[in-house]
């Protein structure tokens, strides 16, 4: 897959493709020396991160302000999607190479957002309407890393693999919440999850 497959896949801007191909050009400079991705798949890096983060797109909130992006890495998919006119996203990172790599991939790309640099847990009290995350923990962990963070009527995207019915499961003992599943559009097994309405279990 090419930059201008994931366009005609996305319908992403002329401008939005070019601030795309800086920051894979990036990546790929970054990845000699920082291990950001798995090395493999950079042969593939449209199809396997640019257009995997780009697809959670149409199921972020039309008039989402503020976002999170948790253990970002390589800043995906938080970044590709600030890239693509999310608004006011913080990438949350502990990583201080991955940092590094964030900051400088968000100077190249002309991208306004905030780089947290710190664990999740430490990150400053706020509220958002979105917080996304990619291979970082469990449903159960992503909803407690998430919970202090999301605005009531906030919304959950995140991409998950085949494991996810046993994670939803999991986690039913400790939260409640509107799961909607949609189907990746990189992965076979892959799963797009929309979570709403969170709230702890015996909550009013």
């Amino acid at each position: 897959m090419t930059a201008e497959d994931v366009r005609a896949a996305t319908d992403v801007s002329r401008e939005t493709l070019i601030r795309l191909e800086a920051y894979v050009d990036l990546l790929a400079k970054w990845q000699k020396a920082v291990n950001l991705v798995g090395p493999s798949t950079l042969k593939d890096v449209w199809r396997r991160h640019i257009l995997d983060s780009l697809q959670l797109m149409p199921y972020s909130p039309e008039q989402s302000a503020s976002a999170l992006d948790l253990g970002s890495g390589a800043g995906l998919p938080g970044l590709i999607l600030a890239i693509a006119g999310v608004k006011g996203m913080t990438l949350v990172e502990s990583d201080a190479r991955k940092v590094a790599f964030l900051r400088e991939a968000t100077r190249v790309t002309e991208t306004e957002l905030e780089v947290f640099h710190g664990r999740i847990e430490t990150l400053p009290a706020r509220k958002v309407d979105l917080v996304t995350a990619r291979a970082l923990t469990s449903v159960a962990g992503l909803l407690g890393y998430t919970w202090p963070y999301l605005q009531p009527g906030g919304r959950c995207l995140f991409l998950k693999g085949r494991g996810v019915d046993d994670e939803l499961k999991a986690a039913e003992s400790l939260w409640e919440m509107r799961v909607t599943k949609y189907p990746s559009r990189t992965a076979p097994d892959g799963v797009i999850l929309q979570l709403e309405g969170i709230r702890h279990v015996g909550d009013a």
